[in-house]
């Protein structure tokens, strides 16, 4: 057998993830960002019930609480954020715009954080400092400006909190659109919409203390030590149970193998670890939908050989649609399952067999099951094998999608969304006495659509990095660049804030670590985690400049500026964040006594009715669906066509590159890297180590990445992977679920071409 050659950059990782790997890596982050003798207060404050929220993943905080309530990435967020770098007016005026934009993603996050708010000078090139009543002012005036309110669009970024977004909501709808793109709309869309028409709300229904009371746990398409690592300890506490842990996933991911966790002492006393996954099915990019229904055909011979397999009370009591899914899954070959699936009936009923065998399941997923043309179906089938077995309003069962950003459910739940219900804008016109738009809005394919057709001319961020996290740089970075006016609020520099539009500003908001004050008084803000949990977060942290303002109070600042005949005292709401609280609780369900309860330690969790067997679909009940055949739902591609997956990095959080390692899989100081199959590699004659084209299968456009170094990795055949974002010049803008707008970020149909030597 042939020696693999040496590539730079790659080698192997052996150990587990957490584990001492972590805490290097921790501590590598506190001393790159933080002054070391304030880091450990720092972090010993987050997730606490009198500290901040994390500002990166929305995995709950255990109510048995330990010592520490962070993880390794989560430590890189708040250090990140917490840093004493500076990105100052000086700064700028020794750079202009044109230079940054040569920058790396890391590079510019890297220098710190921002001071002072800015506004482009065009004659320049540069940022100029602007103080907050200007920018206030001259925002304000372009935007009045506008032929039509539905020029400008309104994006939300999942790290803004519950006041922030919805006086951001309040501002856009009394402006008089309902254009809101948000983070959301690029990672759990499909939940959002498929859900509600399986079980009636687009949540998860699972709470910690079920994962307690499990049987079985399936795990589909989501890296926990990388996305929301967290998790970890809850898998690691099932796993040390002997509850079976069942994975689907692409590629091999070290932390859903084994796992250290960094808080029991044994295992980081004699570096032993867990075994995480108990079965491990490598599903093809893009087969999701096939394996989900080659598990329930399974289940369905497993029932005709046996019975009592389906839970058949529960189908006749609380749901409708099961016969026309029985009939479309026994129409359903097992040849198409297999190869679309890439996996074999055996793997498929072995999974059946566990899954009967359960009387308490929880199926997991993230953006693996989400990014996709068919998320939303790939959603509803997960729902339909759950409802199969009555695994909804039972301890130990349900579904847990994987919300990564901190608070990008809580955002949706108060009014973050471009299709707004009528009993929603009812109600802010009785609080507020304004009639809201009521024609849909955009969303962020459809917004950054809009600016590529010269229809949007303004475009206001509530965080985010807008333009990076969108597929296809080579419309939307053009077009960001057309607008009228941007407006960024940020806590660091990133590559959209440079996309400078006729007129651009840059405003310096406070992050989740430091202590926000509103006319003397310190402030609490709330976020929803991902299991409807919401809590106080307040941060200790003095801010990185004076300059800071607030979220809300820039949000505020920005509507009272463009609205002077606005019918909502914006400056008094947000002098105190409990007035907002209170128009909250006045017209959003679910909310009843919203400030006394934050102020429990822990919060207080949102209505699920599905927890309690009740179904808000237009029936009353929950209801099955089908995805008709498995390949009539393909594309035909030819043979030599594989499916591309963007994917983040262990050093990485959404578009934040927090450095150029990702351990676990092997590759340290780089990200020009596709992961390739052995099989695929011999395949396309090439080897470990070769430079490779990668092209998309598009009948329109030329969508090419050159030069990348493919690697040998336990990756499913037929499928490879590359870094997000700088694969995302591969992905189409218009290659989305056609049910929820969402870009399939994770099967791109490409080539792989041997790279031309120079």
């Amino acid at each position: 057998m042939t020696k693999r050659r040496d590539v730079p950059g790659i080698r192997a990782y052996d150990g587990p993830a957490g584990g001492w790997g972590a805490l290097r890596a921790t501590a590598l982050a506190v001393r790159q960002q933080m002054e070391t003798i304030e880091a450990p207060i720092v972090l010993l404050r987050t997730n606490q019930p009198t500290g901040f929220d994390c500002p990166g993943c929305a995995w709950p905080d255990k109510e048995h609480r330990s010592t520490f309530q962070f993880c390794e990435n989560g430590a890189k967020a708040v250090t990140w954020e917490a840093t004493t770098k500076r990105v100052t007016p000086e700064f700028f005026e020794s750079r202009t715009v044109s230079s940054l934009l040569a920058l790396s993603d890391f590079e510019l996050e890297d220098f710190g954080r921002l001071t002072h708010p800015m506004a482009y000078d065009a004659a320049t090139d540069r940022f100029r400092p602007v103080t907050w009543d200007a920018a206030f002012a001259r925002i304000g005036e372009v935007l009045r400006s506008l032929p039509s309110p539905d020029q400008a669009e309104f994006y939300t970024s999942g790290r803004a909190s519950n006041e922030a977004a919805y006086l951001f909501q309040l501002f856009a709808r009394e402006f008089g659109t309902n254009n809101f793109p948000d983070c959301s709309n690029m990672c759990h869309e499909a939940t959002s919409v498929g859900l509600p028409q399986s079980i009636g709300i687009g949540k998860g229904t699972v709470s910690l203390a079920d994962f307690d009371e499990t049987e079985l746990i399936l795990s589909i398409g989501h890296n926990p030590g990388t996305n929301h690592p967290r998790m970890m300890g809850t898998l690691h506490e099932a796993a040390r149970r002997k509850v079976p842990i069942i994975v689907f996933n692409p590629l091999r991911e070290r932390a859903l193998e084994r796992f250290a966790d960094p808080q029991n002492f044994l295992e980081m006393a004699t570096c032993a670890s867990t075994q995480i996954a108990s079965t491990y099915r490598q599903v093809k990019a893009g087969g999701d939908a096939a394996a989900l229904k080659g598990i329930m055909k399974g289940l369905l011979a497993l029932e005709a050989a046996q019975g009592n397999v389906l839970d058949r009370e529960f189908i006749a009591t609380h749901t409708q649609g099961f016969d026309a899914l029985a009939a479309d899954l026994e129409a359903t070959p097992w040849e198409d399952i297999e190869k679309q699936s890439g996996l074999a009936r055996e793997e498929l009923d072995e999974v059946a067999a566990a899954y009967a065998k359960s009387n308490a399941t929880i199926v997991t997923y993230g953006m693996g099951i989400t990014q996709h043309n068919t998320g939303t179906s790939n959603v509803r089938l997960i729902a339909d094998l759950l409802l199969m077995r009555g695994n909804f309003g039972k301890p130990g069962a349900g579904i847990c999608p994987l919300r990564g950003h901190s608070n990008v459910q809580g955002n949706r739940t108060v009014g973050i969304t471009e299709k707004p219900s009528a009993a929603f804008l009812a109600g802010l016109e009785k609080e507020f006495g304004f009639k809201p738009p009521q024609a849909h809005g955009h969303d962020a394919v459809q917004a950054m659509q809009a600016m590529i057709d010269g229809k949007a001319k303004a475009l206001i961020c509530l965080g985010g990095n807008f333009a990076v996290a969108l597929p296809d740089p080579a419309l939307c970075c053009p077009a960001m660049k057309a607008l009228d006016l941007s407006v960024h609020m940020g806590t660091k520099l990133n590559r959209t804030h440079l996309l400078v539009a006729r007129e651009t500003f840059v405003l310096p908001v406070l992050g989740r670590t430091e202590l926000d004050v509103q006319q003397g008084v310190p402030q609490s803000i709330t976020v929803e985690d991902s299991m409807s949990m919401v809590h106080a977060s307040a941060g200790k942290l003095t801010p990185a400049s004076e300059h800071l303002r607030s979220e809300p109070a820039i949000v505020a600042g920005m509507a009272h500026a463009a609205m002077p005949q606005s019918k909502v005292d914006w400056l008094g709401l947000v002098a105190d964040y409990d007035r907002i609280r209170d128009r909250i609780e006045r017209t959003v369900p679910g909310f009843e006594d919203f400030n006394e309860r934050i102020r429990v330690p822990g919060g207080f969790r949102l209505p699920l009715p599905p927890t309690e067997r009740r179904w808000t679909t237009p029936s009353g009940k929950a209801v099955f669906s089908v995805f008709p055949g498995v390949r009539e739902n393909y594309e035909p591609w030819d043979d030599d066509v594989l499916r591309l997956i963007t994917i983040r990095s262990h050093d990485q959080y959404n578009t934040t590159i927090y450095g150029m390692d990702d351990r676990y899989r092997g590759v340290f100081g780089r990200r020009d890297v596709l992961f390739m199959n052995p099989i695929d590699l011999e395949t396309h004659g090439l080897e470990h180590g070769d430079l490779v084209d990668i092209e998309t299968i598009s009948t329109d456009r030329r969508l090419r990445l050159e030069k990348i170094t493919v690697i040998e990795y336990g990756i499913a055949p037929g499928s490879v992977a590359a870094y997000y974002p700088e694969a995302n010049v591969l992905v189409p803008l218009d290659y989305i679920d056609k049910e929820c707008g969402t870009p399939s970020y994770k099967s791109i149909p490409v080539r792989i071409l041997r790279s031309e030597t120079a």
